[in-house]
């Protein structure tokens, strides 16, 4: 799946879950107990390991797309995202936008394809869920 909107450079998935051992331990006895939910994680992660699937649609994409858990993010894209994790947001010049928000992550069920989809979709309509920011974080 070629990206559809050419001026995307960038994306970067943001997940509802701290990095590190600490945030990836309570992460996963959280999710097990069912108290903590991360779409996106369903999306790009089995039981024990990324899906082969994710790691190949992002090899189509022809854009660089990053994974980061919610305190790896940089600045810019922390002004974007604020609260509305997990989500995708794709870098037009200096702008980040929220092109796949929370709700529609959580649609896909886990699904990559469904994933897909929906990316597709956005990148083709360039709609972006509203909040933006540019280099300074307007």
């Amino acid at each position: 799946m070629p990206v559809t909107n050419h001026a995307v450079e960038e994306l970067v998935g943001v997940y509802d879950a701290d990095g590190g051992v600490r945030g990836e331990v309570t992460y996963v006895v959280g999710h097990l107990l069912g108290r903590l939910e991360c779409a996106l994680c369903d999306i790009t992660h089995g039981p024990l390991r990324r899906k082969r699937a994710f790691d190949d649609l992002r090899a189509r994409l022809g854009v660089p797309f990053a994974l980061v858990h919610r305190n790896e993010q940089e600045p810019v894209i922390a002004a974007v995202t604020g609260d509305a994790l997990p989500c995708v947001v794709a870098r037009v010049g200096t702008a980040w936008r929220i092109v796949i928000d929370r709700d529609t992550l959580t649609t896909c069920a886990g699904d990559v394809d469904a994933f897909a989809r929906a990316l597709d979709s956005a990148l083709t309509r360039g709609s972006g869920g509203g909040r933006d920011a540019g280099e300074g974080g307007e």
